[in-house]
């Protein structure tokens, strides 16, 4: 038996302060249908972060999960780059 698609997107992380919690802002480029302009769109994540290795401003990515709590349904696959 095959597991479905898990959704992953990459985004910044914007708060570290819980325990095993971050949250990620992912953003997106929406163009405007009656102007064309494009319009940047952001929408931030809870995702599980077992070992707390990821800080505000780390690009990461994060995967699809079962829920985990209230909020929590991402779990944080991959630091793509430190904050400087």
């Amino acid at each position: 038996m095959e597991r479905n698609f898990r959704k992953v997107r990459e985004g910044v992380v914007v708060s570290d302060k819980m325990t095993k919690s971050i949250v990620v802002e992912v953003e997106r480029r929406v163009k405007h249908p009656k102007y064309g302009k494009f319009l940047r769109k952001s929408t931030r994540f809870m995702a599980h972060d077992e070992n707390e290795e990821s800080h505000v401003g780390d690009t990461v990515r994060i995967m699809e999960t079962r829920p985990l709590s209230k909020n929590k349904r991402w779990r944080l696959v991959q630091i793509i780059e430190r904050a400087k």
